[in-house]
């Protein structure tokens, strides 16, 4: 068994589609209409490079899935990584997506070193764009966590 994609509740799916779609890059690669049935409209969506999938879930009113809407309801976060990036090109991102349609929720880039960024979609959900630090900014990163440390070591010697 494996996962093959994870399904989100949304309230309009055409801001929804637009979002994911034009925002972060997923493409619509299925969709599907299941109303008459009592469920609602699906759209999956796959992101061209990972091949991870998103399915978006709407329910029209009458279907006993339109339940009152509470962002996230058991769902934590998305995570989209940029690769080989720089810190700027992560906060240029993540100022792109606020734009169509996201919200801050407190944590942009500079809080993370500029490695991460959490927003939320149209829907609250919330997305953690990221980028793996680069070696030199790891060994950076190392070398600043010892120098920190060294006057603590010192102290306690003494």
């Amino acid at each position: 068994m494996s996962l093959h994609y994870a399904g989100i509740r949304v309230t309009r799916l055409d801001r929804s589609l637009r979002f994911y779609t034009k925002g972060l890059g997923l493409k619509e690669i299925r969709r599907g209409d299941a109303r008459e049935v009592g469920l609602g409209i699906w759209v999956l969506l796959e992101d061209p490079r990972s091949k991870q999938r998103l399915e978006l879930n709407w329910y029209p009113r009458g279907s006993k899935f339109a339940t009152p809407f509470r962002p996230g309801e058991g769902l934590d976060h998305l995570g989209f990584l940029l690769v080989r990036v720089s810190p700027a090109t992560l906060e240029r991102e993540y100022r792109r997506v606020l734009r169509l349609g996201a919200r801050s929720v407190g944590v942009p880039p500079e809080k993370t070193d500029g490695w991460t960024a959490y927003l939320a979609d149209p829907d609250g959900h919330w997305i953690e764009l990221y980028r793996w630090p680069t070696a030199a900014e790891q060994r950076a990163a190392r070398k600043a966590k010892a120098a920190a440390a060294a006057p603590r070591r010192r102290r306690r010697r003494a």
